[in-house]
């Protein structure tokens, strides 16, 4: 059986493919037609995860499509028509857009089948199941409690639930506009950054502030109920109505003059970013232990686009009753794609669970005829190297930048290890020299370190493996001056875990760096210039390459450098 499953309907568009249950193919629509995050139907990504998986057009049983446009359409019309001066927006933003997307969809259908009829079947899967059951039915768990949380999807906001092998009982939803996601998306406009974008910039901004400043204040806006529903005070937001200015005068007048694009950054927007930074985390931590509490669950399982907070998620697994957390490694939309394949094969289907999402590395790959028939094109001088991890970690231990280009590219938002820039965290300068000279990002980002999984207790505080870099822990206090480089100012780090099973050659690399070094430890951020996608293909790698100030290319078993 093989089923196409598709994000198209919000942003980060996504498509993969899956056979008798595993998963082939997963990639990104913004990896191939290279706009970041892009709301275009993803058809470049069909294509390529077909042409991966060896299949065609005719050889697809079922279509998994991540939305279901008519459901709670009832609330999305109240909602309408109790905003009567704002109807306009709503409806652009609710049919309009929808309408556009779905003849979108259909357009392409008919562009390769001749009827509904002869094609494969459809199936429009709601978002919030694709997103927190899919993820479940991927998971190492047989059985765990289920968390969706994100800005919202067909108008619900979290979904609470609970999973036991096809088994899935929801607990309960909350619905727009009572969501984190939104309320997340107030202050990172208030801080400067886009929307739906750049979320992670205000994650990052908020150690940079004291949350105690404002931590009253944002608490009265979001209450939590006994049943682990949300409800908040609309007074200080404009989101709910359809408005790019997702803050009111209210918001203005208690926490201050927002921040305009490429202004400095007052005190008072780091004090506001990390006091909001703090009561999500809290408000998430209230509803997992609600929902502990109903499904006595040893683990939980997270998704949507508030999932990608690893603050929050760390704090979730040293704090919550759970043991663990599993968080796919793209828990945001583009995910979906994978969660509505796994609903409708493991849920609708009723077919048993004989995959469990643990490889990020599930895009393209290159070979080495591949990538030198590129590097000939384009007449550039290379070496070729038998140990080439030799090589690349002895420019590691001498303070140069690396872009490592190996195997399949990654799925999701973070570089693990196929399409990542590397560096020595060793350096104190390293951080500000990256930003400024390679990512030409505000200097105060932290940069996340990659260690192998062996020597994670030795540097970090995590009891669990991340493998996704999605779990933020603290740097043990007499590593920090070690690895300054990946170290925040608080002291915490966004690590990743390397086995030697998921990707063996970035293992064997930040292994030989350690025996080099005494650190096996590598900063990694993700490889692309400011404002694309990570790179895809080696004319992205080697554009971005000669783009910023990267020391040497690795691509496959060949060294490119500039000299």
């Amino acid at each position: 059986m093989n089923i196409l499953g598709l994000n198209y309907y919000f942003h980060d568009s996504a498509a993969c493919i899956i056979k008798d249950g595993i998963l082939i193919a997963a990639i990104e629509e913004e990896r191939l037609n290279r706009d970041k995050h892009t709301r275009s139907f993803p058809m470049r990504a069909i294509d390529r995860c077909l042409k991966l998986a060896g299949l065609n057009y005719n050889d697809i049983d079922h279509i998994a499509v991540s939305i279901k446009p008519t459901h709670n359409l009832g609330k999305k019309i109240i909602h309408g028509l109790t905003h009567l001066k704002t109807i306009k927006s709503f409806i652009n933003h609710e049919l309009v857009h929808g309408y556009n997307n779905q003849k979108s969809f259909w357009n392409w259908f008919g562009y390769h089948w001749d009827s509904r009829k002869v094609g494969p079947k459809v199936h429009f899967i709601e978002h919030h199941l694709t997103h927190a059951v899919g993820s479940f039915f991927v998971s190492p768990y047989e059985e765990a409690a289920l968390l969706g949380v994100d800005g919202s999807g067909e108008w619900a906001t979290t979904w609470l639930g609970y999973g036991k092998g096809n088994h899935i009982t929801c607990l309960g939803e909350s619905y727009f506009p009572h969501s984190l996601g939104s309320f997340y998306e107030a202050v990172t406009q208030f801080c400067g950054f886009r929307t739906n974008y750049d979320e992670g910039k205000t994650m990052g901004l908020a150690p940079m502030g004291d949350p105690s400043v404002f931590l009253e204040d944002v608490e009265k806006i979001v209450h939590v109920d006994s049943n682990g529903q949300l409800s908040f005070d609309l007074s200080y937001f404009n989101y709910q109505h359809m408005s790019w200015k997702r803050c009111s005068n209210k918001f203005f007048k208690i926490f201050g003059e927002p921040r305009k694009n490429g202004e400095p950054f007052q005190k008072h927007h780091m004090d506001v970013a990390a006091a909001f930074q703090r009561v999500l985390e809290n408000k998430v931590l209230e509803i997992c232990a609600i929902l502990h509490k109903k499904t006595k669950a040893d683990f939980l399982v997270i998704s949507g686009g508030v999932s990608l907070n690893s603050v929050m998620n760390g704090r979730i697994v040293r704090e919550s009753a759970f043991k663990d957390v599993y968080v796919m490694p793209a828990a945001g939309d583009n995910g979906t794609a994978i969660g509505a394949a796994y609903y409708l094969y493991n849920g609708t289907l009723k077919q048993p669970r004989n995959f469990v999402h643990l490889n990020p590395y599930v895009g393209t790959s290159y070979s080495n005829a591949e990538i030198e028939k590129v590097l000939k094109g384009a007449k550039l001088s290379y070496e070729t190297h038998d140990n080439i991890c030799d090589v690349a970690a002895k420019f590691l231990e001498e303070g140069k930048i690396i872009g490592w280009f190996q195997g399949a590219m990654e799925i999701g938002p973070r570089a693990l290890g196929g399409r990542s820039i590397l560096a020595n965290p060793a350096f104190p300068d390293m951080k500000d020299k990256i930003n400024a000279e390679v990512k030409f990002r505000e200097a105060y980002r932290p940069f996340a370190p990659s260690a192998i999984v062996e020597a994670k207790n030795e540097f970090f505080d995590l009891e669990v493996e991340a493998p996704f870099m999605l779990k933020v822990c603290n740097v043990l206090k007499d590593k920090q001056s070690v690895i300054p480089a990946v170290t925040h100012v608080d002291g915490s780090a966004r690590l990743q875990t390397v086995s030697k099973d998921s990707h063996p050659r970035y293992y064997e690399l930040i292994k030989k760096l350690g025996e080099r070094t005494g650190v096996p430890v590598v900063l990694n951020t993700s490889f692309n210039i400011q404002g694309e996608p990570i790179v895809e293909s080696p004319q992205d790698a080697i554009r971005c390459f000669f783009s910023t100030g990267l020391d040497y290319l690795v691509m496959g078993d060949f060294l490119i450098g500039k000299g």
